[in-house]
């Protein structure tokens, strides 16, 4: 097991978000998150990497109860995370940026030379300003920022939300690369379901805060009663149906 997340609850201020999640993950696995917005999806990522501490519940990296440690050192066990708003510094160049999510103490085989090669537009920008990068781009720095980490486990929050579908299909065939490449293990919460169910093979949906259900991505797919009641609103004219 690699990461265990044990019956958290989590709150903001005096809203319970959280009621009771459990999830867990094995190595090299691709879980998606799914749910419907306001259901816990990104609190339950914020939970994990230590930025929202749970009131009650353990999560366990590696066998190693990280629930209490700060956020830098999750970071440094082996988490990464990509924030749904990204993060970068607009301020810096590409390289800098990127050179600012290496960890000297965490080594492995992820480098900015390695970085470059999974997303050749950076190293095309590398001394460009990464504010005046594209959004597509930004999402590419993000991702390789938080590999440079070297982590065993990557979190990604709605990471495609607004961009188009060539760079969807870009970035999902990069995350498939480093998950079959580097072994590694990815949590995804994503409205685009069907990126979802084309990079995970595993799924978690969630609603009012807890795990109401869970399959294989083989399975999930065929039931098109799970999806209607976990995943779409009624009445609603959007829909990711895959």
């Amino acid at each position: 097991m690699l990461l265990d997340v044990k019956e958290i609850h989590t709150y903001y201020g005096t809203s319970h978000v959280l009621f009771g999640l459990s999830l867990n993950i094995q190595q090299g696995q691709a879980v998606a998150l799914l749910g419907r917005n306001g259901a816990g999806k990104s609190t339950t990522l914020r939970t994990t990497v230590g930025l929202v501490k749970p009131r009650q519940g353990r999560i366990i990296f590696k066998g190693q109860d990280i629930t209490d440690l700060p956020v830098h050192r999750i970071s440094q066990v082996g988490i990464g995370y990509v924030p749904e708003d990204r993060m970068i510094f607009p301020n810096l160049a590409v390289w800098e940026n990127l050179d600012l999510g290496i960890h000297r103490a965490r080594k492995g085989r992820f480098t900015l030379e390695t970085a470059f090669d999974l997303f050749p537009r950076l190293k095309e920008r590398s001394k460009q300003q990464a504010g005046m990068l594209s959004g597509g781009e930004q999402q590419m720095l993000a991702i390789a920022r938080s590999m440079l980490l070297n982590p065993e486990l990557l979190l990604l929050d709605e990471p495609m939300e607004g961009l188009g579908p060539l760079v969807v299909e870009e970035i999902g065939n990069r995350l498939r690369d480093l998950k079959q490449q580097q072994s590694l293990a990815i949590l995804l919460c994503e409205p685009n379901t069907r990126f979802a169910m084309n990079l995970c093979n595993w799924v978690y949906l969630i609603e009012k805060g807890t795990i109401g259900y869970q399959a294989s991505i083989e399975e999930f797919r065929k039931n098109a009663e799970i999806q209607e009641r976990y995943l779409f609103v009624h009445g609603s004219t959007r829909s990711n149906k895959p």
